[in-house]
């Protein structure tokens, strides 16, 4: 997995996810979750490159979600394409995350 990964202020930024699946959901949240320092407290994802997402993937947000949540941040997930955004409306995750279209 080809992701970068940045810390600014409390928040921690994703980039480069080109696809969420069940092929690659645990390495992710994983990922992202051993470089949650303990200052950081929001998730930034960008997902305007990411051309797939299935259950798994959703479940590796969520995931997210609640590690954000416990230290009183949030996730938000910027310019998803169009078939994640699709998806996320479809399971109604556009309710629960953030979602940054600009």
């Amino acid at each position: 997995m080809n992701i970068r990964i940045e810390a600014a202020g409390d928040t921690l930024s994703v980039a480069g996810v080109h696809e969420l699946s069940a092929a690659n959901a645990t390495s992710f949240r994983d990922h992202v979750r051993s470089a949650m320092a303990p200052s950081l407290k929001n998730i930034e994802i960008d997902l305007s490159q990411a051309v797939f997402l299935d259950s798994s993937g959703l479940g590796a947000l969520i995931s997210l979600h609640k590690t954000a949540c416990s230290r009183q941040g949030m996730v938000r997930l910027l310019r998803p394409a169009n078939p994640v955004q699709q998806i996320l409306e479809l399971t109604r995750m556009h309710r629960i995350f953030e979602i940054v279209r600009a």
